[in-house]
């Protein structure tokens, strides 16, 4: 898709905005978009943003796909952001409202190649020096949900695969998923 090309390559969205606690420029979904109405206009396209709730494993998360279409050629991404329904501050919409927000801006940044090194996912040093994720393990629902989906459809083998990367297994349990994957 040509226009996709060429939005691409023109494509600018700075970080105008400020983390004064982190003290990193970033930029929003918000901004992005602003950036690229005029791009739109100019090449005739059409950008839809589609966010749909989905749980994985007992984890809910927002999976948000961005389009750009013109006439009957388009291109999608896809990206993911998990939902803390216990955010400390803030009530159950905002903190599906922040969710939604972060998944559209990684799909747009992800199809308009926006993302870089000197984001502040990446850079970020306001979190403690010395820290250790820790991995939940899963219960036995969520193995059994997970072998499950590996066993299924192409679209549930993925979302098996997903929720892998968040949980520690015991041993017998990454024996199983060995032999399935």
């Amino acid at each position: 898709m040509k226009e996709l090309i060429a939005i691409q390559t023109e494509l600018k969205a700075p970080k105008n905005q400020y983390n004064s606690f982190g003290k990193y420029k970033y930029r929003n979904c918000e901004d992005i978009l602003e950036a690229l109405k005029p791009f739109l206009l100019k090449y005739q396209c059409t950008l839809i943003l589609e966010d749909e709730v989905k749980e994985l494993a007992g984890i809910l998360f927002i999976e948000c796909t961005v389009s750009i279409q013109k006439e009957m050629e388009g291109r999608a991404v896809t990206a993911q952001a998990g939902i803390d329904t216990n955010r400390k501050g803030m009530d159950l919409a905002q903190s599906f409202r922040t969710s939604s927000s972060y998944a559209r801006k990684r799909a747009l940044e992800g199809l308009f190649l926006l993302d870089d090194t000197k984001d502040p996912d990446a850079t970020n040093d306001h979190s403690p020096k010395v820290a250790t994720v820790v991995k939940p393990k899963p219960t036995d629902e969520q193995f059994a949900f997970i072998v499950k989906y590996l066993n299924g459809t192409d679209a549930q083998q993925k979302q098996a695969k997903e929720a892998i990367t968040k949980y520690e297994f015991t041993q017998d349990q990454k024996d199983t998923l060995d032999g399935l994957i």
